[in-house]
């Protein structure tokens, strides 16, 4: 699903100065902007220095020592996110509103403190608000808080481990099996009972609601739905779909509004909060790296191993689908 599976630095396409004004000037022109061809010329060097930046985040991160490695890997997303930005905002940045995180941490409590029950809360102004907007088309609400173990629901390679540490009897989600010719899926039944709908209500929940015109209803056959895909999926976009860094596909047997954000919106949020925590929870943060009190520090080392490679290629994907039309 993800196709190539080279990181993004590793692409050679977005490396010049001509590459990289010719795509904006396609993206602004299908912005309908009159000054596509200056504005092409005025981002094209802050889009190559952004991706070089996020770049040289990442390959430290790559060296660094877990303790500061949120840190790393929070700001080499803000600056593939500004990338991508540039690409749907001309103007960026309009205003200092929107060079903020966007998000606020709460003050913790020194006793007592859990990780997976943390919360961050959304600020109405920031790049958190304005990447949601440009990009996905989602409108925060200010205010709106998220919970960390919610938050690291959303990422399928740890449903695994959250099945074994939690003590649940069913799985997060359930595999769905992706054919090539005829390009189709076929999702288990029993999602049906997971999410308490009949199957013409289900059709529509992921026909209209989840995937738009992506999707078509095939047929009912044994265990199986199965659909027909018009459009190809985007691991950057909307649920209801999960897409795993080997290639499979999933769908959350939780129909929550968590599992229907762009799954960037978890990393952002995973990482703003990891990244303040090293860097102003010192005391809290090097106990739990040293000591391992809590299944909070499995359910982190092994986030930041999966955030440290699909991020670039969840933004990656994002770039291509512009450059290629």
């Amino acid at each position: 699903m993800f196709g190539n599976h080279g990181q993004l630095f590793r692409l050679s396409v977005f490396r010049s100065a001509d590459t990289a004004q010719q795509f904006l000037r396609q993206c602004y022109q299908q912005l309908q902007r009159d000054d596509a061809v200056q504005r092409s010329y005025a981002n094209c060097y802050p889009f190559l220095y952004y991706l070089e930046h996020g770049q040289n985040f990442y390959a430290a991160a790559q060296q660094a020592p877990l303790s500061i490695k949120p840190v790393l890997l929070f700001y080499g997303m803000v600056q593939l996110l500004k990338a991508c930005l540039l690409t749907v905002d001309p103007d960026y940045p309009e205003s200092t509103s929107v060079l903020a995180h966007g998000v606020s941490a709460r003050k913790r409590k020194k006793q007592g403190y859990e990780f997976l029950d943390d919360e961050v809360k959304i600020q109405k102004n920031g790049l958190f608000a304005h990447f949601s907007e440009k990009m996905f088309h989602v409108k925060q609400e200010a205010g709106e808080k998220f919970r960390m173990g919610t938050l690291l629901q959303r990422i399928s390679e740890l449903h695994e481990t959250f099945f074994l540490l939690s003590g649940r009897k069913k799985p997060l989600s359930l595999p769905v099996v992706h054919t090539a010719s005829p390009p189709m899926l076929a999702i288990p039944k029993v999602i049906l009972d997971h999410y308490h709908m009949s199957l013409s209500r289900f059709v529509q929940y992921l026909c209209e609601e989840g995937q738009g015109k992506r999707l078509s209803f095939a047929k009912e056959e044994g265990e199986f739905l199965y659909f027909h895909i018009e459009s190809p999926l985007s691991p950057a976009g909307e649920g209801p779909f999960l897409f795993h860094l080997d290639g499979t596909l999933r769908i959350p047997v939780k129909k929550e509004k968590t599992f229907s954000l762009p799954e960037i919106h978890a990393h952002y949020l995973l990482l703003y909060n990891l990244s303040m925590i090293s860097r102003y929870e010192t005391e809290w943060w090097s106990e739990l790296l040293h000591s391992y009190p809590s299944k909070a520090y499995t359910f982190i080392l092994e986030f930041l191993s999966v955030s440290a490679e699909k991020v670039p290629l969840l933004l990656h994907e994002y770039l291509m689908r512009k450059f290629l039309g």
